[in-house]
């Protein structure tokens, strides 16, 4: 069964598409990527993107429109990579989509008696199935939320499935724009892993170079910026006492807690007492790795420092964090998800062909320890394709 999978992350800097074959076997599934690519935002689309996610900000008319013009965007990046990879479109058996993620509310707050968590992903599914033909399962977190789940992480299962090893343990930390860890205990299968969001990724090193710079920079690019400053330990101790880190797996985070309000505050504190901007970019960057660091040693089984780490998202091409990573887990051994068998970029956009896989198979795709959610359930909406006939 040949799926391709599509997602944009939290960072909105434009769509992965993976195209995969996925083979039934005894316990989980064989895949193989038959290819990979990521195709950019046009100019301009990032910050809309960013500005109805901004909390506050969004206007109904402008998330309605971007719902359609992403789901557009995503059908064509689907096209796209069956070419690339020479495959024809009948022979593609479904689409996963996660879509974009502007909103992310797992957190309930009683409305008139009712405790309500929320999640929004917009890139309109419909689109997909019309414009592509193809069968496509989409929203995948809801389903995990209505059962009283934080809707996240979802990646865990495939990073069971590529990484697990027989002899050693290990952990899958995906930099992200949001930082998140999955915990992989030597054996076989899903039994005894755990995961949770540590905190921010990339989201808050790239909203502060981006205010810094009034724009004209979007990311600390080789984190040459954090290189050349110093990290400034009281702003660090201010960071560190964030109360996301004092909450308790299960738990999942966003740009909500993470992103322009806290640039706001961080900006204003750094001004009181002159830090210089370098410095400011060196101390969120040794934060990103600090609160890893943090989770790892606090939440997972003890001497888990000592395995492992496989590195992977758009943060593992930041030297700089990297290097404070490894300076906060001196014991762990660093490597990259490339290094331990599987190209890092691709794995969020494999992860949602692998969910749409399960949901057509009737299985379900959320692991409640992971996710708070009271049972299993099987994810995502089915938009059937052209000559649907039914999931089997």
């Amino acid at each position: 069964m040949k799926i391709i999978g599509l997602m944009s992350g939290t960072s909105a800097d434009g769509i992965d598409a993976a195209i995969l074959e996925i083979i039934p076997s005894k316990g989980l599934p064989k895949l193989r990527l038959l290819r990979f690519a990521v195709f950019p935002f046009p100019n301009g689309l990032r910050d809309r993107i960013l500005r109805v996610a901004d909390a506050g900000s969004g206007v109904t008319s402008e998330i309605c429109r971007l719902n359609v013009l992403l789901g557009e965007l995503f059908a064509k990046a689907a096209i796209s990579v069956t070419r690339r990879a020479d495959v024809a479109m009948r022979d593609v058996a479904l689409i996963g989509s996660h879509g974009q993620t502007i909103a992310h509310l797992p957190d309930p707050k009683a409305e008139y008696g009712v405790p309500i968590r929320s999640t929004l992903q917009i890139g309109e599914p419909s689109i997909i199935a019309e414009r592509t033909g193809i069968t496509t399962v989409a929203d995948f977190r809801p389903r995990d939320l209505a059962a009283d789940g934080e809707g996240a992480p979802l990646t865990p299962y495939l990073h069971a499935l590529l990484f697990r090893h027989p002899h050693r343990s290990r952990i899958v930390l995906n930099l992200g724009g949001i930082a998140n860890l999955t915990f992989l205990p030597k054996g076989r299968g899903l039994r005894g892993v755990l995961a949770f969001d540590t905190g921010p990724g990339n989201v808050l090193i790239d909203g502060l170079v981006a205010r810094l710079t009034g724009g004209a920079m979007s990311i600390d690019l080789d984190g040459r910026i954090a290189a050349s400053g110093e990290v400034e330990p009281r702003l660090l101790r201010w960071l560190m006492a964030h109360p996301y880190f004092r909450r308790k797996p299960p738990k999942s985070t966003g740009r909500e807690e993470f992103g322009p309000t806290l640039i706001d505050a961080l900006l204003q504190r750094a001004a009181a007492r002159n830090v210089a901007e370098e410095d400011l970019v060196a101390t969120v960057t040794a934060f990103t790795a600090r609160s890893v660091a943090l989770h790892v040693r606090r939440d997972l089984p003890r001497n888990t420092a000592l395995v492992e780490l496989i590195t992977c998202g758009g943060g593992a091409s930041n030297p700089m964090l990297i290097k404070q990573l490894q300076e906060a887990l001196p014991e762990g051994r660093l490597l990259f998800a490339d290094e331990a068998g599987f190209p890092g970029r691709a794995i969020e956009a494999s992860a949602f062909a692998l969910l749409a896989y399960l949901t057509a198979n009737s299985l379900p795709g959320n692991l409640p320890r992971i996710t708070g959610a009271t049972h299993s359930v099987i994810l995502g909406k089915i938009i059937p394709g052209k000559g649907f006939r039914g999931i089997r």
